[in-house]
């Protein structure tokens, strides 16, 4: 049989899947049957979740007790708060430290249901990423507030603030956005994991593990710190003329998948208004808006035809900016948004029950002798 090799698997259909639809073509994102406009700015984090794995909304009393079972399974086991103390000490950056702190989540869980468990590894992801950012600070980690929902929750044990209602609210949109994006390589990595039967915790570190490379994590960081060297909207245009004028890519713009606008930056943009109008600097803000109209313009100047738009980076960095958040922790807080659809697509593939096992196409020599 003659197989035809995709780099990249570019093209191939590896699974079906009702956590989301892209179309990269109109710029359209439906996560678990809803356009992301629809439910990212509605729904909190839990709802989400529970939409991922049950195709649909809880009902209040469904959304109480699901609500209540992440807060009781938020504290950390003993083990893993000495682990990541250790980790601390090495400075190692915090997605390691989340890859590690992963491994060690099924302590004490053997026996819960596939289900528990992943309720547990949605609701402990926050609380490593809060503590081991709080131990690389000098800090000592903050125990979960069994009275706040889940984003207010991780707002909170890495600040030891409550944070406003807007702050959530802001947290929540981001958590949601990111929830689900298709067959994407850590949502692949997850499936391919527990495919071959092995647990969820398994799966969830090693979707972490291809989560960490910079090619599909990204770096939402350096769109917010060419907002922040531009200084000022007259300077916009001259210091980006000189960028592509050198051949520099401006982060924050363009996406492999999206060919126009990428919905995901249309959504953040409205919670960072939302929330720097209320708790926030409006004039960073008011900037970073207008870095992106000439940013826009200026790339459909220098590369006509290309329709380079702005991505999920650029108001990534801006809100988790307002959230108060560093840019070592951004990628991290992706992570503690996309668990929920990492554990959805690992339920599907369960229920799949096949092996995902591609095949290669041999390019080597033949016919050697010893």
């Amino acid at each position: 049989m003659t197989s035809e090799y995709r780099p990249g698997l570019e093209g191939v259909v590896a699974a079906e899947t009702r956590m989301s639809h892209v179309d990269g073509q109109i710029g359209e994102l439906i996560i678990g049957g809803y356009a992301l406009e629809e439910v990212a700015a509605k729904a909190t984090a839990e709802e989400m979740a529970f939409l991922l794995w049950t195709d649909r909304l809880p009902d209040a009393a469904e959304l109480a007790a699901f609500s209540q079972s992440l807060a009781e399974k938020r504290p950390l086991p003993p083990a893993t708060l000495t682990l990541l103390k250790a980790v601390a000490r090495e400075k190692a950056p915090v997605m390691d430290a989340l890859r590690i702190g992963a491994g060690t989540l099924s302590l004490g869980l053997d026996a819960l249901a596939p289900r528990e468990l992943a309720e547990a590894v949605v609701a402990r992801f926050p609380t490593i990423v809060a503590a081991y950012w709080r131990f690389l600070n000098g800090q000592e980690a903050i125990a979960p507030a069994a009275d706040l929902g889940h984003a207010a929750n991780y707002l909170y044990m890495l600040t030891g603030e409550r944070p406003s209602a807007a702050q959530v609210r802001g947290m929540e949109t981001y958590l949601n956005t990111v929830s689900d994006h298709s067959l994407n390589a850590s949502t692949f990595t997850a499936r391919v994991i527990v495919s071959t039967g092995s647990d969820l915790v398994s799966a969830i570190t090693g979707a972490v593990g291809a989560l960490k490379g910079p090619l599909h994590g990204g770096a939402p960081g350096p769109a917010l710190d060419m907002v922040f060297e531009i200084g000022s909207a007259e300077n916009a245009e001259p210091y980006l003329r000189e960028k592509l004028a050198n051949g520099d890519r401006l982060m924050g713009f363009g996406h492999r998948v999206y060919k126009v606008r990428d919905p995901r930056a249309d959504v953040l943009g409205q919670a960072a208004e939302k929330m720097f109008a209320v708790d926030g600097d409006m004039a960073l803000y008011e900037l970073a808006k207008a870095v992106e109209e000439t940013a826009v313009s200026l790339l459909a100047e220098y590369k006509p035809g290309r329709n380079l738009q702005t991505n999920v980076e650029f108001y990534t960095a801006l809100l988790l900016h307002g959230l108060g958040l560093s840019t070592a922790l951004f990628t991290p807080t992706f992570a503690v948004g996309r668990v929920a659809g990492w554990l959805g697509h690992c339920f599907e593939q369960m229920e799949n029950g096949r092996l995902i096992r591609p095949s290669s196409v041999y390019i080597g020599e033949t016919g050697r002798k010893w």
